[in-house]
């Protein structure tokens, strides 16, 4: 009976130390260090989009065992009670605080279905209608830009004079092509100049914006072309996040009392 209950005895202990060998990933200089501790930096990897695999798992466990290394050097040289410690750790606090706030404005005030297409069609209303493919030429002075139009209209080519002296590296570099565009999205004395072309005309007299002087050719029209609400849902969606947490912000900002 009494060898039963030694061997009893020593199987339950076994397996309470299984238990509490379970819970911590290692026990360094006589501390344990809890497996959380793992858990907390893989959730903090999973969050950035990073799968949590084997090889993740294991580098975590070196990098809690080593800051518990670290940890209690900085303990047995009483770091906490520098200043720079201190400042350091209320800045922290602070920053955490404000994360966490705005983290639970975003829960409390989620961007509805409602409100992505209320956004996408103000977009769609903003850009429906005709798009341009047009090309351009960017110079500084107004002679040159006239020069240019008679040189084309004499038999050079638009393409080669945006490469050569086309101001706008971007579309120089592409004989001037600005690709597929809603007017709306030049500038206003660019845009009204478009409108007012059919396909395959050019500019007779060069167009002033601020940033020079355009000769401007339109190749083609067409039918504005919209991408589907499902396919920029995602952009919507974060774009409308960010612009209420920012009225959120100044909206604390304007009701402060500052003295």
């Amino acid at each position: 009976m009494k060898k039963t209950f030694l061997k009893n005895s020593a199987f339950a202990l076994l397996l309470a130390s299984g238990t509490v060998f379970a819970q911590n990933v290692a026990i360094v200089n006589g501390k344990a260090v809890p497996s959380s501790r793992i858990d907390a930096l893989a959730a903090e990897v999973a969050k950035s989009g990073r799968p949590v695999t084997p090889e993740i798992k294991a580098q975590l466990k070196d990098e809690v065992i080593a800051r518990e290394i670290f940890i209690q050097e900085a303990e047995k040289r009483n770091v906490a009670n520098s200043d720079e410690y201190k400042t350091q750790m209320e800045l922290a606090r602070q920053t955490i605080m404000i994360r966490a706030l705005f983290a639970d404005y975003q829960k409390s005030n989620p961007v509805t279905d409602a409100d992505i297409k209320a956004e996408y069609d103000k977009f769609a209303a903003a850009n429906s209608g005709k798009e341009y493919k047009a090309r351009h030429i960017l110079v500084e002075k107004e002679a040159d830009a006239k020069a240019i139009i008679a040189s084309i209209k004499k038999g050079a080519k638009f393409e080669d004079i945006a490469k050569k002296q086309s101001k706008d590296p971007g579309s120089g570099a592409k004989g001037g092509d600005l690709d597929w565009a809603n007017p709306s999205n030049y500038v206003p004395e660019f845009a009204q100049a478009i409108l007012k072309l059919t396909k395959g005309q050019m500019t007779d007299a060069p167009v002033k914006s601020q940033f020079g002087y355009h000769i401007i050719r339109v190749d083609d029209t067409r039918a504005a072309q919209l991408p589907k609400l499902d396919e920029v849902k995602p952009q919507i969606s974060q774009q409308l996040t960010q612009q209420k947490l920012q009225k959120f912000q100044e909206d604390l900002r304007a009701k402060a009392k500052i003295e």
